[in-house]
């Protein structure tokens, strides 16, 4: 919609405040409140804000920015009370020289996307972000309690979870998702709620809309919702599996091939060998905390081994089967990002990824279609020629910074901000002692 038919559309919600949003190079949100009074003006003229506080915008003598209003992405927050009934609006972000702010992650992710939009093509993806919700308030205590004792799929008419999670689907098709299902995952206490595939600028934002109301909701019911990773020892951790495609101007699969033996084309084969030749790179954005490298370990379906396949879950991309007459649904499904990334900056890099391996005609190896991939060991893993993800953040950090193709995707700016909060990240989980090695090495050493 237009400014017009916002300001119309804000009258009849009868909000009263408009929250601007935006993230920091982490992929925390964060807002700028205004009165609903001042909302024309802003839509004319933008509003100004300091970025020096934001990590990975301005220092300190470059503080000023100015966000741009979205209209396309208002929505009314179903959880705020009537009377002082908030809206939010994503923005872009500018320099005072009127510039594209080039370490705004949405900028970023905007810029790999007008590459392809010059191609007449569009780059969608359907995001799976799985959470988990927990007792109480702490979810962050030393030892979070599910809230639930459901598993894979499981159904009980007196479930509250069920309930929890039927709320959160409601509110978050008020806010424009197009919800399909959701569904208990594997794990105690962990859920999975999925929406409709979009272009990829709109399934970020779909991410970060889906990440804090699922959070105020829960906190709403008295729980904690949480999208580490790996919250807890032992069980399944939380994954982000993103089912993508590439359209043309016409509505056409360009994945889809009638003829091919997995109905694959050759844009759709070259983009599956771009995504694996950079995966090790790629990790650092789409698994981009200390704790996303306790979920990628073998024996919790999360993948570890860099392949492709049809139907095998143990692959890092795997290829949905076919069902006849639904060429549109052509896809593949990239299964180590978590939702502990930052949406813009994770799909900018998978892009960027598939790019070059389209542009320079890459061919993928062989799909381990018959192999489960966690029985097989080092040896038998090389003769493959089956790579490996890198086993922590400070490896992928390492891989990243080699990979130039990704790097200049997220470009000067987001890049060494990135980096830099990562690796102190990195560098304070490095040198802090842990309660597991006080129990194993106090008495012992």
């Amino acid at each position: 919609m237009d400014a017009k038919d916002l300001l119309k559309r804000v009258k009849e919600d009868n909000v009263k405040f408009i929250a601007l949003q935006f993230t920091d190079v982490m992929g925390t949100v964060k807002s700028v409140d205004m009165p609903v009074s001042g909302l024309e003006g802003a839509l004319e003229d933008g509003v100004w804000f300091d970025g020096s506080s934001v990590e990975g915008f301005a220092r300190i003598q470059e503080s000023d920015m100015r966000l741009l209003l979205d209209p396309a992405t208002y929505a009314v927050l179903p959880w705020s009370l009537p009377e002082r009934r908030r809206a939010r609006i994503f923005c872009d972000i500018q320099t005072p020289d009127g510039k594209p702010f080039e370490g705004d992650p949405r900028g970023v992710l905007k810029r790999m996307v007008a590459k392809i939009a010059e191609r007449g093509w569009t780059y969608n993806i359907g995001p799976e972000p799985e959470f988990f919700l927990f007792k109480g308030t702490n979810g962050h205590g030393v030892h979070p309690v599910p809230h639930d004792v459901g598993g894979y799929f499981d159904f009980s008419a007196a479930d509250e979870a069920v309930r929890v999670r039927t709320e959160l689907m409601d509110a978050l098709r008020t806010m424009g998702l197009e919800v399909e299902v959701g569904h208990h995952e594997v794990a105690l206490g962990q859920h999975e709620i999925d929406f409709r595939f979009a272009d990829a600028v709109r399934a970020a934002d779909n991410v970060l809309t889906l990440k804090y109301t699922v959070k105020a909701i829960a906190a709403l019911h008295g729980l904690t919702a949480s999208f580490m990773p790996k919250p807890v020892y032992g069980i399944n951790g939380s994954g982000m599996h993103c089912h993508q495609s590439l359209f043309d101007d016409k509505g056409n699969n360009l994945f889809f091939d009638k003829e091919d033996e997995y109905h694959l084309s050759p844009i759709a084969y070259a983009f599956i060998a771009g995504q694996l030749k950079h995966a090790r790179g790629l990790a650092a954005l789409v698994a981009p905390t200390v704790n996303s490298y306790k979920r990628l370990v073998p024996g919790y379906e999360a993948p570890v081994y860099i392949g492709w396949a049809q139907i095998n879950r143990s692959a890092l991309i795997r290829i949905p089967r076919y069902t006849k007459g639904r060429d549109k649904s052509m896809r593949a499904e990239l299964r180590f990002p978590d939702p502990s990334s930052n949406p813009y900056l994770a799909f900018a890099g998978m892009l960027a990824a598939a790019l070059d391996g389209i542009d320079n005609h890459l061919t993928p190896p062989k799909p381990l279609n018959n192999v489960n991939l966690y029985h097989l060991d080092a040896k038998e893993r090389k003769k493959l020629g089956v790579g490996e993800l890198p086993g922590s953040l400070g490896e992928a950090l390492v891989e990243l910074s080699k990979d130039k193709v990704l790097v200049d995707a997220l470009g000067p700016a987001a890049y060494e901000a990135f980096v830099r909060a990562k690796t102190e990240e990195w560098d304070e989980y490095r040198t802090r002692v842990t309660d597991y090695e006080i129990e194993r090495y106090l008495e012992t050493a």
